[in-house]
């Protein structure tokens, strides 16, 4: 019976070649798709982020008649503290706050967000453009 020819027992190397080939193919499609995962998610929180003290600045705003003094005067609780743009204690009648429960920091740059007190302009810390293009000061 030494004339039957033997089983294979492995992987020929172009049977593991096309294996290899295939994994690489799917990879490069796959990890284009991830590689920004963290920017994204980052540029999703900034956004959030500016609409909440935003539209905190706008109710502290609603309220008082003026801007307030800083950022943190939207999460200030005690009333005797808080401040208009002016530098003005604001009357605790017409304040309502606190009007955030805290100030969150930009996610992009880590550093607080940038405050126009005079205009009531909030806007990224962030230094360079988004994904999209965009600056994020612009944001």
């Amino acid at each position: 019976m030494s004339w039957m020819p033997r089983r294979r027992r492995g992987f020929t190397l172009v049977e593991l070649l096309v294996v290899i080939v295939v994994l690489a193919v799917l990879a490069a499609i796959v990890l284009p798709k991830f590689m920004d995962s963290s920017t994204r998610s980052k540029e999703s929180s900034l956004k959030t982020d500016l609409k909440l003290i935003r539209n905190a600045v706008s109710v502290f705003q609603a309220d008082i008649g003026k801007y307030p003094g800083s950022l943190a005067d939207l999460a200030e609780t005690d009333k005797t503290k808080v401040k208009d743009k002016d530098g003005n204690v604001v009357s605790a009648t017409d304040w309502h706050g606190p009007y955030l429960e805290t100030v969150p920091t930009d996610p992009v740059s880590g550093n607080a967000f940038s405050y126009t007190a005079a205009t009531g302009k909030v806007a990224s810390s962030a230094a360079g453009n988004g994904l999209d293009g965009t600056a994020y000061n612009t944001w």
